[in-house]
């Protein structure tokens, strides 16, 4: 039963980010000079008698399309920044007022998908510090989806069920933090030797160093030994498994919570450990994760339904072990949280370089946008590391009159075997279970988009539900940053690309979400389904100016014409308070200039990439594809350079191609128009007409910095190929050469 009197004090608090003033001031101002800016094109556009001019003309009328495009996008990022909110928690009121027998259980989805790129060794440290949550154990369930039905990950997961019992009643006791092992043992100082747990560190830290040796050494054999294969009768089951994509389904419950049997070394009570693996064939699409994720949903409402669900990626661990109870202050909230259907923490990152080369923590995105969505109602669902309402996630409508919800989960009887349990369970996870059923649709996330997460979190949204975004300052998750350049440039194609897809499907928010969801959420939704067609004003800007300065075309006034100010000051202006924020938030210059080259580099190849391949999704001649993104590396000397901030080129590919040819393409003109520059002797810098273009190229060239090195300075294996640098020069020559013939 709840403790206390019946007027409670709220268990989380909602504070408004500092700063807004000044933020609404200087939009305004750059609002004015976009205004300024589009009546400098309109009054200044070549007249149509002047043939010889044709070609300024038109150029002129891209740059007042490309500056609209860019003018657009900034007034929805005004929206999503317009107020921000915080959110804090008071987990010694949840305590206060609950008792441990009366909180909800949780059900915790971890999602792995090919035990090679995605390696058992790091997917049982997301297991094992997702089981040491410090919440009673018996209403924790965690879930372990394999998609690749690799018989090495369950072991990883049948071995990870006997160390448990050593590694949680250590955490418990030591109050370790972070839980999972790896991370801890990575992080604890060597003083520990000196502390009354010397004894105790050094011999579970040994255990879990043997068991990590076994299963790697068992990964890199590739097949599990016959010994091995004896230890438990579930190996069995891969006896029938014709190949990854072609198997029966596989549902072993390694440890059941509901067993009196199933204890730690200390007598206390374990989480239930379920692995899956859903049933494939090739006559049926498994939708990827979204169909993961609903076969869980379905599997573990049989085995123990807990009210709440946590997702989690194979490759972010939990890092606060009492993330549940910060949760719990938002869902059991007696005035608000009842219309809350999810709560979103912020994605963050245990291997990213002091300066985040590849830009892969997206800070302002974590830490000023999404508190923006926040406020309209709540962020998007963003696929790791959300607490989900189970009947939320299954379709369920808002309604005021329907709550007031127990939320009581106490401890399952034994009604049926773990055998019997995993027999019903096996037909949940069938391909034929959807046939004619609402689940991809109204139920479970949807089907059909390379980002299920965004498009199943706005459905929510738009049945009446809100959500919450919570980004403590100590880290709820942290996951694994691509190490290598085109690893990041892939996984935004595919985000770029499936939130393009939205925006042109039914599930466009603006469609979708009228009258269901406030207005200004939906256009903050639609700031990030603009990012692949973006590319296009953005290639556009990156190329015509500087073939036009080639071609002895003017697109911009003289730095001693007024109507230069409002280009001057929205481009400086923005960069400079966009470095302000990076530093607000705990960045740093490079940082920030890392983030500069990462979103040139992303808008020239991943969304120009997404948005034709929507193109041809549209024209019906490709398909949908989900591509795993490597969560490791096995060459040494990549993790050195990458530790190093040295960009990891070192492949084929045709984004490098595009990449080293826009930089090339810049630097030619670039070079011949400081020729120019210096052989005019009649005219200064300042009252020359090409002044802004030359700036523009400059900066070009100077963010292109690193792919210049990459062609010409490095010798390593990161370096671009030879065959990238060759294929570029011709196609920048070649482009310079149809400019000036």
């Amino acid at each position: 039963m709840a403790k206390g009197d019946d007027h409670y004090p709220p268990l989380f608090e909602t504070k408004p980010a500092k700063g807004i003033v000044p933020f609404r001031l200087f939009s305004a101002s750059i609002f004015i000079s976009i205004c300024f800016i589009m009546v400098y094109r309109v009054n200044q556009m070549p007249a149509k008698e002047e043939a010889a001019l044709l070609g300024r003309k038109w150029a002129w009328i891209g740059m007042l399309l490309a500056e609209l495009w860019f003018s657009l996008c900034w007034i929805l990022n005004v929206v999503v920044k317009w107020k921000p909110v915080y959110r804090y928690t008071y987990k010694d009121r949840l305590s206060q007022r609950y008792d441990e027998e009366v909180l909800p259980g949780i059900d915790i989805f971890v999602c792995t998908a090919d035990a090679m790129v995605e390696p058992p060794s790091m997917v049982i440290n997301t297991v094992l510090s997702v089981m040491a949550y410090d919440y009673p154990p018996e209403k924790l369930s965690i879930y372990l989806s394999d998609d690749g039905c690799s018989d090495l990950t369950f072991y990883a997961l049948l071995e990870v069920s006997r160390f448990a019992e050593q590694w949680l009643p250590f955490c418990r006791k030591f109050k370790v933090e972070p839980r999972s092992p790896e991370a801890y043992f990575q992080r604890a100082s060597d003083q520990v030797e000196d502390s009354a747990m010397a004894s105790e560190w050094t011999s579970i830290k040994k255990l879990y160093e043997d068991m990590k040796a076994r299963i790697e050494t068992t990964t890199k054999l590739g097949r599990i030994p016959e010994e091995i294969g004896k230890q438990h009768e579930g190996f069995r089951k891969w006896d029938f498994v014709s190949s990854r994509q072609d198997h029966q389904t596989i549902v072993q419950i390694l440890i059941d919570g509901r067993d009196s049997k199933s204890v730690d070394i200390e007598g206390q009570p374990l989480p239930t450990l379920v692995y899956l693996a859903r049933e494939k064939s090739p006559k049926y699409h498994h939708n990827f994760k979204a169909g993961a994720m609903n076969a869980l949903l379905r599997v573990s409402s049989r085995i123990s339904n807990g009210p709440i669900i946590l997702n989690v990626d194979c490759d972010m661990y939990s890092n606060n072990s009492e993330s549940v109870r910060d949760v719990l202050c938002f869902f059991l909230d007696e005035e608000k949280g009842h219309e809350i259907a999810f709560v979103q923490f912020a994605q963050a990152f245990d291997n990213l370089t002091k300066n985040d080369v590849y830009s892969s923590s997206s800070r302002l995105i974590c830490e000023v946008e999404l508190p923006g969505l926040d406020s309209y109602g709540g962020p998007c669902y963003i696929g790791s590391g959300c607490f989900h309402r189970r009947e939320c996630l299954c379709g369920k409508k808002y309604s005021k009159s329907i709550y007031k919800e127990e939320w009581k989960h106490s401890r399952l009887k034994m009604e049926e075997s773990a055998s019997v349990l995993e027999e019903l369970c096996r037909v949940l996870a069938n391909c034929s279970y959807e046939d004619n059923t609402q689940w991809g649709k109204e139920m479970g996330l949807k089907y059909g988009c390379p980002v299920e997460d965004i498009i199943t979190g706005l459905a929510i949204q738009c049945r009446g539900w809100k959500s919450i975004y919570y980004n403590p300052e100590r880290k709820g998750f942290l996951g694994v940053a691509p190490p290598m350049l085109l690893q990041s440039l892939v996984q935004h194609k595919r985000w770029s690309e499936g939130d393009f897809q939205i925006l042109l499907s039914k599930h466009c928010p603006l469609l979708y979400g009228y009258k269901k969801i406030p207005l200004p959420l939906q256009l903050s939704y639609c700031q990030y389904m603009l990012w692949a067609p973006s590319c296009l004003a953005s290639l556009y800007y990156f190329v015509v100016p500087s073939l036009c300065l080639l071609k002895g075309i003017a697109l911009f006034p003289e730095m001693l014409n007024p109507w230069v100010i409002p280009f001057v000051y929205i481009f400086f202006g923005n960069r400079l308070y966009s470095l302000g924020e990076y530093l607000c938030y705990g960045g740093t210059f490079l940082e920030w200039l890392n983030d500069q080259r990462m979103r040139i580099f992303r808008r020239s190849t991943s969304y120009l990439f997404a948005f034709f391949d929507n193109i041809l999704k549209l024209l019906r001649i490709t398909k949908s594809s989900f591509i795993i993104t490597a969560k490791v590396v096995d060459d040494e000397n990549v993790s050195i350079r990458y530790e190093q901030e040295l960009i990891e080129f070192g492949a084929t590919s045709p984004m490098f191609t595009i990449l080293a040819t826009l930089a090339l393409l810049n630097a030619f003109v670039f070079a011949v128009g400081l020729k120019r520059l210096v052989m005019d002797d009649h005219q200064t810098f300042a009252a020359n007409p090409f002044a802004l273009q030359m700036i523009l190229c400059g900066l070009l060239v100077f963010i292109n910095l690193p792919v210049f090195r990459g062609m010409f300075f490095r010798m390593d294996k990161g370096r671009i190929p030879t065959s990238t640098t060759f294929q570029s020069i011709t196609l920048a020559l070649v482009a310079c050469s149809i400019i000036l013939y």
